[in-house]
């Protein structure tokens, strides 16, 4: 893939925020064990507009990776956990065989800005491993000597520093704030596969292409290192992993290590016999057919 390629964002509204979905993507559907990357928001609502209310849904053989950059979001889960996530913290939940939620915004909150991710669980031991759920309110966060940049580490190691995360793999996620500085020498990891998205600001990866927040880079295996020019003020999200021995299988809100595992678990959801139960006013959220089986058909 080069030495420096980049993905575009598919872009949409949902619930009045807007999406960009930036994993899976055409062309690359993982970064390590990173599966699924969203950056939603950031969203304003008026006072009395509807806010973001998702239903009871479930998930499997993935972990839920939430960082809030703006606002709070009540999450409900069906092992009995109660948790509003705040700015800078992780919600970070272990789906195993099978975990079901909700996620909705406080009442008289108005804001909305995060990066949602899911992370593939190992092949060999994914649906063996115990639902869980875990908020992280204390991050690693340091200003570097050199550039005088602020990072924050939600997950893996990076500079020295160790996030308290719980993983099931090698992999690592750090959010950088620019200040003055022109140019950023990133350290990596020659193990790892890296993405970069721009919450904030433009990259710049020669004199005629920029790095958007619309858009995916992407970092091959092999390099230790990476100087790249940035606008000033830019905010950016690295994440990074060695590459997964399989290629997960995706459908709706589940991860599987392939098709059968995928149709047996949207039938196990609709039917009500795994992933517990929530008392909720959301409402529940049925899964669609999986569309292989629609083409069978």
């Amino acid at each position: 893939m080069g030495e420096f390629s980049k993905f575009q964002a598919k872009i949409r509204d949902v619930g009045g925020i807007p999406i960009k979905r930036l994993l899976p993507n055409i062309g690359k559907k993982t970064i390590g064990a990173w599966c699924f990357l969203d950056h939603a928001g950031p969203r304003e609502f008026k006072p009395n507009e509807k806010t973001m209310q998702v239903a009871h849904h479930p998930h499997s053989f993935l972990q839920t990776f939430t960082w809030m950059l703006e606002g709070e979001i009540l999450h409900k889960d069906s092992l009995g956990n109660e948790m509003v996530i705040k700015k800078n913290q992780v919600n970070l939940m272990t789906a195993g065989h099978g975990i079901s939620h909700t996620e909705q915004m406080l009442l008289g909150e108005n804001k909305f800005h995060a990066l949602q991710l899911w992370i593939a669980l190992p092949k060999e031991t994914g649906d063996s491993i115990p639902p869980s759920f875990y908020n992280y309110p204390d991050i690693p966060c340091w200003i570097d000597d050199k550039d005088k940049s602020e990072y924050r580490l939600p997950m893996g190691t990076y500079a020295g520093y160790q996030a308290p995360t719980l993983q099931y793999s090698p992999i690592v996620a750090v959010h950088i704030i620019t200040q003055d500085v022109k140019t950023l020498a990133l350290d990596l990891n020659p193990e790892f596969e890296y993405g970069i998205m721009v919450i904030k600001g433009n990259i710049f990866i020669s004199e005629k292409e920029t790095l958007t927040s619309d858009e995916l880079g992407y970092i091959p295996l092999g390099k230790s290192s990476l100087e790249i020019n940035i606008e000033q003020g830019t905010e950016l999200f690295l994440i990074g992993g060695t590459p997964l021995n399989y290629q997960p299988t995706m459908w709706w809100n589940f991860v599987g290590p392939d098709k059968k595992y995928i149709e047996k678990a949207t039938d196990e959801w609709n039917h009500g016999t795994r992933f517990g139960d929530i008392e909720t006013e959301l409402g529940r959220l049925n899964a669609p057919q999986v569309p292989w089986k629609k083409t069978k058909d």
